[in-house]
């Protein structure tokens, strides 16, 4: 018997329904971040084995100003009149739409050779990123570390999990690699509770997440935001950036209970819900998440908007502020209009992922510049977060800075931001004379943010700065 051949129409039916399961399933908000960010397909990039050329002195020096590439001090200084020539004809690129604000300033004089717009409110998306680092880098010294503790409960059989706010918390097993280096573990800290209750048995285990408070999702938030490969709910006790499961990809919908499951079978077994710690409770046991300059370099690399949220809070902990959205974002406002960038109150979250965050692009340049400046070394942690274009974090994409692009990789380090109708960078660059250049571009009205066209041209923006002496 004949097998019925496929009309037309029936192909174009069919098309229709694949286009709309993957639309169901992705989300608008995976949609907002995608692949621009790598934040919806997370980055696990193996460990470099060298470094590429150019970034040798970045990745190894300890003072000093870092480079992208190996930048000379000497080098000949460009021009406002060289660097915009260098811009012009990439600046008109329709991609781009017929918004682009940004700036570029000589990151050894300070200089400002390029200015547009840089004044205006634009939507920062992840670039955002870096305005949380320095500000937790700034309250935070880059070796402190954030508490884990399970205390006794009121009744026999009974114990605690009170969150600090460590967002890389494994439940990875005994000899399993963590998904974030440096990583405390669950596992450990049953081992500690079990010593501890020498032998007692654990029925239940509480979960108190009272270190943080207010909604767990900001304004400005799709409700397919969380939970999804990017964001989970905003909680202080968390295991794996807000994961059931150390491998999972889609976080969890629930990321204080999943704590609480992780600790709940390290001790063998026991039933898990939320409750408080009571007041002057035993300390059974205590772990202590990575380094903050770890968990900034984390964040950073894989634009995490999880562990940023964290961090965020930590801010205003720091500062003896409510540890919400709302005090995470004034916290880190306050901070750094305390080092002198001005980010005024448009941020509502501190990763950016928020459609309603709102910022000057100027601060993002002003806080690279603190960066570089020897004075400000604590801050150093923010730089080597950064991804090196064509090698590591979210410029390793295979179609970043491609084509005539390419002349930039191992010459760029940078944070990407990518929203529907937004695309950005902002980052240090060696130019071709051999000299250190900070630079920020947010291009607001974007007509297709999530292709690759969108995205190169961008590129081609911070290219035509490496690929010229602009003298």
């Amino acid at each position: 018997m004949a097998r019925p051949r496929t009309t037309p129409a029936r192909l174009v039916l069919l098309v229709l329904a694949l286009l709309l399961a993957v639309t169901g399933y992705l989300g608008v908000g995976a949609g907002r971040q995608f692949l621009a960010d790598r934040a919806f397909t997370p980055i696990r990039v193996p460990a470099p084995t060298a470094a590429p050329p150019g970034v040798a002195s970045l990745l190894s020096s300890a003072s000093g100003p870092p480079a992208a590439a190996a930048a000379r001090p000497d080098a000949p200084a460009p021009t406002p009149a060289g660097v915009a020539a260098a811009l012009a004809d990439e600046l008109t690129d329709p991609e781009l739409g017929p918004s682009v604000a940004g700036q570029v300033f000589d990151a050894g004089t300070g200089t400002l050779l390029f200015d547009q717009r840089s004044a205006e409110q634009v939507a920062p998306a992840s670039t955002a990123k870096l305005l949380t680092a320095a500000a937790v880098l700034a309250v935070r010294q880059p070796t402190d570390r954030f508490s884990t503790r399970v205390v006794a409960g009121d009744q026999p059989g009974v114990v605690v999990l009170v969150g600090g706010g460590d967002p890389t918390l494994s439940a990875a097993g005994p000899g399993k690699p963590t998904r974030y280096a440096e990583a405390a573990r669950i596992t450990d800290l049953a081992a500690r509770v079990r010593a501890s209750l020498a032998g007692a048995r654990v029925d239940q285990v509480l979960v108190d997440d009272s270190a943080f408070t207010g909604p767990a999702t900001a304004p400005g938030w799709g409700t397919e935001d969380t939970p999804s490969a990017y964001a989970s709910l905003i909680t202080a006790t968390m295991v794996d950036a807000g994961r059931d499961a150390p491998d999972d990809e889609i976080r969890s919908a629930e990321p204080d209970l999943a704590a609480g499951n992780a600790l709940a079978a390290a001790l063998g077994g026991a039933a898990v819900s939320r409750g408080s710690a009571p007041a002057g409770a035993k300390v059974l046991g205590q772990i202590r998440s990575a380094p903050v300059s770890v968990l900034v370099e984390q964040m950073m690399r894989a634009s995490d908007n999880v562990i940023a949220e964290v961090l965020a809070r930590q801010v205003a902990i720091a500062t003896s502020r409510p540890a919400s959205f709302e005090g995470a974002a004034a916290a880190v406002s306050a901070t750094l209009a305390s080092a002198g960038i001005k980010i005024g109150d448009g941020m509502v979250d501190g990763s950016g992922l928020s459609v309603l965050d709102r910022i000057p692009a100027a601060a993002l340049s002003a806080t690279l510049l603190a960066a570089v400046n020897g004075k400000q070394s604590r801050l150093r942690p923010l730089l080597s977060g950064l991804s090196i274009a064509g090698w590591d974090g979210t410029l390793l994409d295979e179609h970043r800075f491609s084509g005539p692009a390419a002349i930039a990789a191992g010459s760029v380090r940078a944070k990407t931001g990518t929203l529907t109708g937004v695309s950005g960078m902002a980052g240090l660059l060696t130019d071709a004379d051999g000299r250190l250049l900070v630079f920020s571009f947010v291009a607001d009205q974007a007509p297709a943010a999530f292709d690759s066209s969108s995205r190169g041209a961008v590129d081609n923006l911070v290219a035509a700065l490496v690929r010229c002496g602009c003298r």
